[in-house]
């Protein structure tokens, strides 16, 4: 099993991702560390607004939407969990949860209800850091840059899944997927029938040089399930072989 790690190598170089200017969104009670991570965010160029608590975050995200979104899980009047919920309605905006050692379940929950990736309290600067650079060019690769001549719809049966539009249909009704969703799905859709184990779909959606545990692929599988089981209850599609991985069935 691959955990979470700070395996990185050398410090990342530069490269186009800080080309622009991306808009992060940080969401913590605690004032050390909007402070700190803040400061370390800004001096990789990216601008940061800072909210202390989640009922403050969603007006600010409503009013002003962020590129990514970095999110504390206990927080005073609306925790990350409800925020992450709220915020799902109508943005699919990158989200990375922050939680303790001892929050797995929150950890798992909050995968489930459509963060993309989570990292354990006390953290790294750097691995944050590293962990968002990651997310905005996954992000930006599926929705900006894709030529649409090169990387054409896939059409599996009654999936559609259009990585220069970011679209998926089932049965021609939208399937709203997260960056991280849309990735997974599309590296078992490409080759249905063959099984894809949890590192290869790990590398899939988050990158070769990107540490996560197991169960990250596993809650973002039944989140996917359950987005598709919304537009049809028959759903079942993506297949678990237990000890192995996952396959897209042949139909």
């Amino acid at each position: 099993m691959r955990a979470q790690s700070e395996r990185l190598g050398s410090a990342a170089s530069p490269d186009d991702i800080e080309s622009q200017r991306y808009d992060i969104a940080l969401v913590d009670d605690d004032r050390n560390i909007l402070t700190s991570v803040s400061m370390a965010l800004e001096a990789e160029g990216f601008r940061v607004r800072t909210y202390t608590d989640g009922t403050e975050a969603l007006r600010g995200l409503r009013s002003h939407p962020a590129d990514l979104a970095v999110l504390d899980i206990k927080m005073p009047r609306m925790d990350g969990m409800e925020l992450l919920q709220r915020l799902r309605e109508n943005s699919n905006m990158p989200v990375i949860f922050l939680t303790s050692k001892d929050e797995e379940v929150d950890e798992v929950l909050g995968l489930r209800m459509g963060a993309d990736d989570y990292i354990t309290k006390p953290f790294s600067q750097r691995l944050l850091v590293e962990r968002i650079r990651s997310l905005l060019r996954r992000e930006r690769a599926a929705r900006e840059e894709l030529d649409p001549e090169r990387e054409a719809p896939i059409r599996r049966g009654e999936l559609m899944l259009d990585p220069a539009r970011h679209l998926c249909t089932w049965k021609g009704e939208p399937v709203n997927l997260t960056v991280t969703e849309f990735l997974i799905l599309r590296a078992l859709a490409q080759r249905p029938g063959h099984v894809k184990n949890r590192d290869q779909l790990m590398d899939a959606a988050y990158g070769e040089h990107i540490y996560v545990d197991d169960r990250t692929i596993d809650s973002h599988i039944k989140r996917l399930r359950k987005k598709f089981k919304v537009v049809d209850d028959d759903f079942a599609q993506i297949e678990t072989l237990y000890g192995v991985g996952y396959r897209y069935r042949d139909s």
